[in-house]
């Protein structure tokens, strides 16, 4: 380990990771790769998980990215990526930074061009998921409320 060189910052697939970080939280900076994704990474490319960041060579480096980048050939199981049976292409992929900002924003268009429920609250900018919006998720200012009586702290008038 001392024979390596330290670099406060490593960058990764774009990302700028802190160098003082373990490899397990670096990795997980960025934006697509989760905790257990990189934990897996981590084991696929014998790479030690309590090391820092800054202690990686080029080439670990750069076996990290290439694995980023197609993660199929580690032998990663299919269950971890973030795009499981894409309806365009219908493989199993995994997307990272701006290819996974990309892909939301465009299933999301897709959506509300079918106008299907999802579609329908998403142009509305309401939940989407079935939540209660009864109490929750309001906005605007609150209505009811005299901000010249709460600065004076008198009642109402």
């Amino acid at each position: 380990m001392s024979n390596r060189e330290f670099r406060e910052i490593v960058r990764i697939a774009g990302t700028d990771c802190d160098g003082k970080r373990k490899v397990l939280d670096g990795l997980s900076m960025i934006k697509g790769v989760g905790w257990s994704f990189a934990r897996a990474l981590c084991i696929a490319l014998n790479i030690p998980m309590d090391t820092r960041m800054g202690y990686l060579t080029d080439e670990e480096v750069a076996r990290i990215e290439a694995a980023l980048n197609n993660p199929k050939s580690l032998k990663i199981p299919s269950w971890m990526f973030n795009r499981r049976m894409d309806p365009i292409s219908g493989e199993d992929k995994h997307l990272i930074t701006s290819e996974l900002e990309l892909t939301q924003k465009m299933d999301i268009e897709r959506m509300i061009k079918m106008k299907s429920w999802k579609g329908i609250r998403h142009s509305l900018g309401l939940k989407v998921r079935g939540q209660k919006t009864r109490t929750t998720g309001r906005t605007g200012p609150p209505i009811g409320f005299l901000k010249s009586a709460a600065k004076s702290g008198g009642g109402g008038k």
